[in-house]
């Protein structure tokens, strides 16, 4: 019995934070200009999800800069704004589709009609730099990405409290603010319908992070592995797992 018990504790990190979160998403007739500060009235009132956790769920790993989210939608898009808190926020990586998660970055993953398959990802990091393709099917499932595959009508902006790429000084945050075209979004769904009151879909984020040094006045990444801190955790170290998302609730 003793030896249950250690057991049991010994995963209980893990074990608390199974179940997958869930984000009810307010509809809006409000215009949103996307500037990255969200300021409209509705942001304010939207509810922000609960501060971020380590990948695998152990709250012992807890992060060590907050991230948060909150999304509203109307007839045409679904809106996405994050807070990254960060000291010294930095980028490199300027062209479209480039492999933006070699920065420090934020993440979307959106099922539509949550069966696990074509489903999107759209990475950003602070220089407001997308990477969005379409998964045939998660990677361990032996699913292929499309990089080919741009979201047409995507709109982003990042605003930052503080200087990027200054090693000189301590920054605050970074905000994302994100409109999707959910015409888009439908394309994957059955009839190709948008949303409506009611609906739920399957929905996660992650961000990478990576540890840096300031060297002779400059940013150097070190030979570590990444962290990855997410809404909803998958228990693992893969976020390609659409059956452990959160799920989006359309009111």
């Amino acid at each position: 019995m003793k030896l249950l018990l250690c057991l049991l504790f010994s995963f209980l990190p893990f074990m608390i934070q199974s179940q997958p979160m869930i984000y009810y998403c307010h509809k809006t007739d409000d215009s949103i200009i996307i500037d990255g500060k969200l300021s409209e009235n509705i942001w304010l009132i939207a509810p922000w999800t609960k501060t971020f956790s380590d990948i695998t769920g152990n709250i012992k790993l807890e992060p060590k800069y907050g991230t948060r989210v909150k999304m509203v939608y109307n007839n045409d898009y679904l809106y996405i704004g994050a807070e990254l808190s960060e000291p010294h926020i930095r980028a490199t990586l300027t062209k479209r589709d480039d492999i933006i998660y070699n920065d420090n970055d934020f993440e979307i993953f959106i099922d539509p009609d949550g069966d696990g398959k074509l489903y999107y990802e759209i990475e950003i990091n602070a220089l407001n730099t997308i990477m969005d393709l379409l998964m045939t099917k998660p990677y361990f499932q032996g699913g292929k990405y499309l990089l080919s595959m741009n979201i047409s009508g995507l709109k982003s902006k990042v605003y930052i409290d503080g200087t990027l790429n200054d090693p000189r000084d301590i920054d605050n945050k970074w905000v994302v603010e994100m409109a999707i075209p959910l015409k888009e979004l439908s394309e994957t769904l059955y009839k190709r319908r948008k949303p409506k009151s009611g609906d739920i879909w399957r929905i996660n984020f992650s961000r990478v992070h990576w540890d840096t040094i300031i060297k002779n006045g400059k940013y150097y990444k070190l030979n570590k592995p990444e962290y990855n801190w997410v809404w909803s955790p998958t228990g693992v170290v893969d976020i390609h797992r659409p059956d452990k998302w959160g799920y989006l609730f359309f009111k």
